[in-house]
């Protein structure tokens, strides 16, 4: 999508705020002992009382308002009674809604409670990355460029990059051109950002594998090796200068 008036601009703050207070909401709400299952239906009832309506669900049939991936899990992990949070688990939870006709996008990784399993320099590394990359974003910059800043960020850190999951545009759908915002430079994508763009930037920071694979119940991913994931999420608009982070006021940069 490409904002072409205010109240394109205002539609989007309003989809974006929804998604950005769910996930805000969510992260304090979960607990040790409480199952996914809860803190996803607690999502729900955030997003409902916005007046928005769980994309994943709208858009794919997903069996959940909201993805929460638990420790190896890296991404679109399903919510169920029988995972239980345990303190220093490494949660990731991804919120994405429409909210009249508008579309928004954000996520975070986080460790609950206690950091047991030394999982923050993860979660930091994969946040502060993501900050480093919006930052980069602008009219004319090249998304391959913006790629290869999150991967140098990531190799910085002793850290890889989960290949076959990317950012994406969005607005008036999930899924909008360009289709690919990869976490790695892409000698094939000679895509430019462009101004007033809508897009979802994220990053999926890796501490050894760099692919995610299904993992047999058609929706969860993981890596085959164990590796731990942090993932992180903004819906911003492209601009000639800084972008414009919609869903920024979640918490998630904390």
């Amino acid at each position: 999508m490409s904002i072409s008036s205010q109240a394109e601009m205002l539609g989007m703050q309003k989809a974006s705020e929804a998604v950005a207070l769910t996930l805000k909401r969510m992260r304090d709400f979960a607990k040790p002992g409480m199952s996914t299952a809860e803190l996803d239906e607690f999502g729900r009832s955030v997003l409902a009382a916005y007046g928005a309506r769980s994309a994943p669900k709208l858009t794919y049939g997903f069996p959940g308002w909201t993805c929460i991936s638990v420790n190896q899990e890296i991404a679109h992990g399903i919510p169920t009674q029988k995972t239980i949070l345990q303190e220093g688990d490494l949660v990731n939870v991804d919120v994405s809604a429409e909210l009249e006709g508008f579309w928004a996008d954000n996520g975070g990784s986080f460790v609950l409670g206690r950091d047991f399993n030394q999982h923050q320099q993860l979660v930091d590394a994969s946040r502060d990355i993501l900050r480093i990359a919006i930052m980069n974003i602008r009219d004319g910059v090249k998304i391959a460029q913006v790629g290869g800043i999150i991967e140098a960020e990531a190799r910085k850190r002793g850290y890889r990059v989960i290949k076959n999951l990317t950012g994406h545009g969005i607005g008036r759908s999930l899924h909008e051109e360009p289709h690919s915002i990869a976490n790695y430079y892409d000698k094939y994508n000679r895509g430019k950002f462009r101004k007033n763009a809508v897009i979802a930037v994220e990053t999926f920071i890796s501490t050894k594998a760099t692919w995610a694979y299904e993992n047999g119940d058609g929706w969860t991913l993981a890596a085959r090796d164990g590796s731990y994931v942090a993932q992180h999420e903004h819906t911003i608009v492209v601009t000639d200068g800084l972008p414009v982070i919609l869903t920024g006021d979640n918490g998630i940069w904390n």
